[in-house]
């Protein structure tokens, strides 16, 4: 079990914790540490080390504190996960998709679209700090319902109560929440909110559907009076459980299109990437309606557009256009596949974005452009109608139709 373990976190490779232990050391000295680690483990004496505090960057603005374990403690979590995983992943709700096996993200809105069509309101969710706040002791009563290990139970239990290290140096000591970063907070989350919300909502709310992934919630429902009741009584629920609804970002959104006449103030959602609102679409007749359907949010194309200024793409003029799409390509492709799922057409704002970062790479590198925008665009533009394929982006419907 740590040796298949220790082949799991390898593969995600990230960093080291507060040991300052570096893969390259690690793989040295496998046999001993793994070792150690294994006798620890059965022998009930291992204690994991504090994490070490990471801040991140928001989308929205602000910062993420992710705890990042040392390299053995990751191990040590995966260990626990894989046996804790296979006791409760059949028990978890059809309607939970975050970090679990064969569920994803375009799951989870592809069902939100099938349930805004046949539902007039929605409800956003979202829990305020939600990964700091859970509350240790319902955390543990969960883990000890469902599994009666004890080495389970003695080692998630040290995990949550593993302190962390600032990054200033300061020890302190954690009395709520699981750290963003650690192998096994996930599931812990996700245990955590089938106890809470899922199981909950099936016992008193069996008829209205639900998509969860992580923290993130979409409920729906046939009024707005009905949304309103369920938004008081969610409210109270996670009162019961220690977590808290951010008031400013939880909100009833009415799904506006062409067969839902009424005027309400909320008429769009943000979820996982996507925001949902009313949009022109066609159907197999060619006819055009207003449906409410997802597409890449204003945040995700922001972020994206911020990604590609922080590339400085029009300053190597050093590389040749192959080579420069050969470093983007692979990130490109990855920003397609996700956010390309559902009406990929928006997408062509977003990557028009990159071809004027191109122009202005062609107007410093070649001489017979420069000063010359309109004839560096009209080159780009050459290109790529004789190389549709260099650029992932440029395979976009739009930019063939543009050529």
């Amino acid at each position: 079990m740590v040796l298949q373990a220790y082949k799991k976190v390898r593969a995600n490779k990230g960093s080291g914790g507060v040991d300052n232990m570096g893969w390259e050391w690690l793989d040295n000295n496998l046999k001993t540490e793994l070792y150690k680690l294994w006798n620890r483990l059965t022998s009930g004496s291992y204690f994991p080390m504090p994490v070490k505090e990471v801040p991140i960057k928001k989308k929205g603005g602000g910062e993420r504190k992710l705890g990042i374990p040392t390299l053995l403690d990751r191990i040590a979590q995966q260990v626990v996960k894989t046996h804790l995983e296979r006791i409760v992943e059949p028990l978890f709700h059809t309607s939970s998709f975050g970090y679990r096996p064969f569920r994803n993200c375009h799951q989870a809105v592809a069902q939100a679209c099938k349930n805004t069509f046949n539902h007039d309101f929605a409800i956003d969710l979202d829990i305020k700090g939600f990964f700091d706040t859970i509350d240790h002791e319902l955390l543990m009563k969960a883990v000890r319902f469902y599994c009666r290990d004890k080495w389970v139970q003695l080692y998630v239990e040290r995990w949550l109560k593993a302190g962390i290290v600032q990054q200033d140096g300061n020890h302190i000591d954690r009395l709520t929440g699981t750290p963003q970063g650690g192998v096994i907070s996930p599931l812990l989350a996700n245990l955590f909110l089938h106890y809470t919300f899922d199981r909950w909502m099936q016992r008193q709310y069996p008829r209205i559907p639900f998509e969860r992934y992580a923290d993130d919630g979409i409920c729906h429902c046939q009024s707005k009076a009905k949304a309103e009741g369920l938004r008081k009584a969610i409210e109270g629920r996670f009162a019961e459980c220690g977590l808290e609804l951010n008031s400013q970002k939880t909100k009833i959104v009415y799904c506006k299109d062409d067969d839902r006449r009424g005027d309400y103030p909320e008429q769009k959602f943000d979820f996982l990437g996507y925001t949902f609102r009313p949009r022109e679409a066609k159907n197999p007749q060619g006819v055009f309606f207003v449906g409410f359907n997802p597409a890449i949010s204003n945040k995700a194309t922001k972020s994206i557009c911020e990604a590609m200024r922080q590339w400085k793409l029009h300053r190597r003029t050093d590389k040749s256009l192959d080579e420069l799409a050969h470093i983007v390509n692979p990130v490109l492709r990855g920003w397609i596949n996700y956010y390309g799922r559902f009406r990929r057409s928006a997408l062509y704002r977003t990557f028009q974005h990159l071809n004027n970062i191109l122009v202005r790479w062609a107007s410093r590198k070649y001489k017979r452009l420069r000063g010359h925008k309109r004839r560096a665009f009209l080159w780009l533009q050459s290109i790529m109608h004789r190389q549709s394929g260099l650029f992932a982006h440029w395979q976009l419907s739009q930019f063939k139709a543009g050529q």
